[in-house]
């Protein structure tokens, strides 16, 4: 009985965590570049203000939540093969500017050691760096890029410097909306792994070493 007891409150707790995550998605995929406030999201849930960061422990806590819900939602979704590969994920981003803007404000802030989304993001980038590198040493798919495998120091590279562009193209884009993110992050990736391939062909084999 005890048990029983002391589950429902966290079981509760948890579903109105993601009842006011969900909220604020479909708040910030709607809202276009303008912003939401708290004040948007708790009047979706029919809360307070004070009741939903109650929730998060702070504005800065529920934001950082909201961008691990979107980034959750997008990896059941689209494996790291179909974004590194195809870039899907950056067409879709662009029928939702106000999650690409709080995702780009809050990975700036993020930069501060005190932010609540500091671990978040630092672990984050440092995951896609990875998944990125791994996805290229093992060799892009055929008909793309390299005939074989990228080398680790080539593909830690490759990762670092297109994940950098994505998400400066996704500030240049809310700037410009013509601007065709999924469109210049492939011709990037192409251009980069066609370099990587032809500095691996002038590279001496064993054969040729002396």
């Amino acid at each position: 009985m005890t048990t029983r007891r002391t589950r429902g409150p966290y079981a509760k707790t948890a579903a109105k965590r993601q009842e006011i995550l969900d909220a604020a998605l479909a708040a910030y995929a709607e809202a276009g570049s303008r912003g939401v406030s708290v004040r948007d999201i708790a009047q979706r849930v029919g809360m307070t203000d004070a009741g939903v960061l109650h929730h998060f422990g702070s504005r800065e806590a529920l934001l950082t939540a909201v961008i691990e819900a979107r980034d959750t939602a997008a990896s059941e979704t689209y494996s790291p093969e179909t974004v590194l590969w195809r870039t899907e994920l950056l067409a879709q981003n662009a029928a939702t500017p106000g999650l690409v803007k709080l995702f780009l404000d809050i990975a700036a802030a993020s930069a501060d050691p005190d932010h609540p989304g500091h671990a978040f993001f630092t672990e984050r980038y440092r995951g896609l760096r990875l998944q990125i590198a791994a996805l290229l040493a093992a060799g892009p798919p055929p008909g793309l890029g390299p005939a074989g495998p990228v080398a680790d120091a080539d593909a830690e590279w490759a990762g670092r410097i297109l994940l950098a562009a994505t998400d400066g193209l996704q500030l240049q884009w809310l700037l410009e909306p013509s601007i065709d993110m999924a469109g210049d992050i492939g011709r990037l990736r192409d251009v980069l792994l066609d370099v990587l391939d032809k500095q691996r062909e002038r590279q001496p084999g064993p054969a040729d070493t002396p």
